[in-house]
């Protein structure tokens, strides 16, 4: 059954990524754009929700490490000539790893209330830095950048196509998505789950819990930053948005709408949320009303997400097949047969 489960996951992934390698094949330009923010912002979405779901963690201050890495990005490109695409995102990486270190060391010996709070403080902190460090940052003008080609050494890759920087996209941020989710598999991954679930029996059998949320704070921080540097190369453009509280909004309703429940959740979120900003905006102005009413709506009727909604519809239909295919009589069926009964007076 295990064996089962794993090869129709494979099967599921591997036609997933089909699905990723031959959109741009038969989409138009303005959906393949579309499809690369949704990479991003998928991204953004798991490192939110290694604090939020995984680590109990509510922080209003994620987008400083998202804006951080996408104002990074165009400092970099427009004031060291010739620097590689790579060495943009590593040098990017590094420094809001750096800045991460630095805010957690100071905020994760506060816990609840006191650190949601203390978040969204260090977030309007890096808001108004962006906003009146008009010399370095643009201001509300924000910043232009130009997108490095890919260097190889022995040759280069344009990327000033959509196309180009969607399926480097896809390749470097879906590595990273990969990676996440072998870490929630490690010994680091449940053990930010223990802490969260009993911190206390965790600090008895040997467990520094402070030391664990630190490094997991870097860690989604540095997340966070490389997905706001490929925000800044993909719009060409950085700009005070990127590093605003609406930004972290974002991040929370893409999270919760897929689900914290599961790894793929804030993956969905990111995918229908993207989508639904999009039809929304050419609808109406008043788009983020109509999302509000959305979350609200979630929040009273789906607490569990996207992905907790199509785990119960996914247990009620192999529920209905199961008590189909059990037989009339013998022992060995009595209590399937007692269960199939409950379901339906439950139901």
């Amino acid at each position: 059954m295990g064996k089962g489960n794993t090869r129709r996951r494979l099967i599921f992934v591997f036609a997933l990524i089909a699905v990723f390698l031959i959109a741009p094949a038969v989409l138009p330009l303005y959906r393949v754009s579309l499809l690369t923010e949704v990479i991003i912002f998928s991204l953004y979405a798991i490192s939110y929700n290694f604090l939020l779901g995984y680590a109990g963690l509510l922080s209003f201050g994620h987008a400083l490490f998202f804006g951080t890495g996408g104002y990074l990005a165009a400092l970099l490109v427009n004031h060291i000539p010739g620097i590689s695409l790579w060495g943009v995102v590593f040098v990017s990486a590094i420094i809001t790893a750096a800045i991460g270190l630095l805010i957690g060391g100071l905020l994760l010996r506060q816990k609840g209330a006191y650190f949601a709070l203390l978040t969204l403080a260090f977030n309007y902190l890096f808001y108004a830095i962006a906003t009146k460090w008009y010399s370095v940052t643009g201001g509300d003008d924000g910043l232009s950048l130009s997108r490095p080609s890919l260097d190889f050494g022995v040759f280069t890759i344009s990327l000033s196509s959509p196309v180009a920087f969607y399926y480097f996209t896809f390749i470097t941020l879906g590595l990273l998505i990969a990676y996440c989710w072998y870490f929630t598999h490690t010994a680091m991954g449940q053990t930010i789950v223990l802490i969260r679930e009993n911190e206390e029996r965790m600090k008895f059998v040997g467990y520094n819990p402070h030391v664990t949320r630190l490094i997991l704070f870097v860690f989604t921080g540095t997340l966070a930053g490389v997905a706001g540097t490929f925000y800044a190369l993909h719009f060409e453009f950085v700009s005070v948005n990127a590093v605003s509280i609406d930004m972290t909004t974002a991040v929370l309703l893409m999270t919760f709408i897929g689900g914290m429940s599961t790894f793929w959740g804030p993956i969905l979120g990111a995918a229908v949320y993207i989508h639904l900003q999009d039809f929304l905006s050419d609808l109406t102005d008043r788009w983020p009303l109509i999302m509000g009413l959305i979350f609200v709506l979630m929040v009273l009727y789906m607490p569990q997400g996207l992905s907790g909604l199509c785990f119960f519809l996914k247990d009620r239909v192999r529920g209905m097949v199961f008590c189909k295919n059990i037989k009339p009589f013998g022992f060995r069926n009595v209590s399937a047969q007692i269960g199939c009964k409950q379901n339906e007076r439950i139901s």
